[in-house]
Formats: C-alpha cells, sequence, structure tokens
C-alpha cells in the first residue's frame, strides 16, 4: 500500500519517539529540542522587527488591502511559533509547515514594507527570515530521516505480516502444517 507522502510524514512525525542518534539515521530527541529551540529563539528575533510593520497606512500609498492581511497572518502565525511546546517532538512536522508558511507571508509582506514603508526595516526583516534557514533546513532534514526510517519499519512489518499470513495458510485447520 503505497502512502501519500504527506501522510507518511505525518504518521512519521506522530511516531517519533527516538531516544538516540544513529549513524545515518535520525536525529535525538535532544537534538531536535535544542533545534526547535534555536527556532523559537530566531522567531523571538522577528517578533519585534513585525511589530513595526503598519500595513495599515498603506493604502494612501496604493497598496493593496492585502497586505494587512498577509500581516496579520504572519503575526498569527509567529505567535503560534512562539507559544508551541518544543518538546513534544509531534509538533515538528506542523512547526516545519507553518514555519514554512510564515516566511511566505513575511516575505510578500517584505515588499510591501520596502516599497511602502521604510526600505531599512524591509532589509532587518529579511535578515531575520535568514537566521531561520539554516535551522528550517535541519528540521526538513530531520523530517525527511524520520519519514525514512518509519517508511523502512513499515516494510519491515509488512514482510513479516506477509511472511505470518503464508504460515497460517499452510496450516491445516486442526492447527498442524499441512504436508506438501
Amino acid at each position: 500500500m503505497k502512502f501519500a507522502p504527506l501522510a507518511l510524514l505525518a504518521l512519521a512525525a506522530s511516531l517519533a519517539p527516538c531516544q538516540t542518534a544513529q549513524p545515518g539515521g535520525v536525529s535525538s530527541e535532544w537534538d531536535i529540542r535544542k533545534l526547535l529551540d534555536s527556532l523559537d529563539l530566531e522567531a523571538q528575533h522577528l517578533k519585534p522587527i513585525i511589530d513595526q510593520v503598519k500595513p495599515e497606512g498603506w493604502a494612501a500609498k496604493g497598496a493593496s488591502g492585502t497586505y494587512v492581511t498577509q500581516w496579520k497572518a504572519a503575526q498569527s502565525e509567529l505567535r503560534y511559533l512562539l507559544a508551541r511546546q518544543p518538546e513534544k517532538l509531534t509538533l515538528a512536522l506542523e512547526t516545519y509547515f507553518r514555519m514554512q508558511a510564515m516566511e511566505s507571508t513575511v516575505g510578500s509582506v517584505v515588499e510591501g514594507v520596502r516599497k511602502y514603508q521604510n526600505p531599512a526595516l524591509a532589509v532587518l526583516m529579511q535578515r531575520a527570515l535568514g537566521e531561520n534557514s539554516a535551522n528550517r533546513d535541519r528540521l526538513q532534514q530531520y523530517l525527511q530521516e524520520l519519514a525514512a526510517q518509519k517508511e523502512q519499519e513499515f516494510q519491515v512489518a509488512d514482510r513479516e505480516a506477509q511472511r505470518c499470513r503464508s504460515t497460517l495458510l499452510r496450516q491445516s485447520p486442526s492447527g498442524k502444517p499441512v504436508q506438501k
């Protein structure tokens, strides 16, 4: 049975009780906690910069009203990232997707800030987003490693189930193996 990639990642993240890092394997729980703490710290650096953005006044300069919506969405995603509980590994996948959504939204708002408010503030926002890129990439790598590990475990479990099924089918109704 084939899993959709997102379903597999979601399942893998929910089954993330890894305790030790193995060569070529999944990062340890401790390493992922440190990574999520780093992401949290970098999100804290971005918050005061985003708070300086004032897209409500941009309309007088010809800006689209969608900047206000995007700015509010970016603030909402940032609040989520700052309020989550990084010690729960099952949040790693959700954190990654929300982080991507926030970065995309903030990237759009940066263009509005550059054009309608203050180019220097736009540069600060871009730098703050750039701080997160290495940790975001590490989180993505962890999720890929975890998904690969879980996929291998599912394959082993499937082969074992097929072997057991084959053994059961070869047994007679009395429970004794059928002679060929």
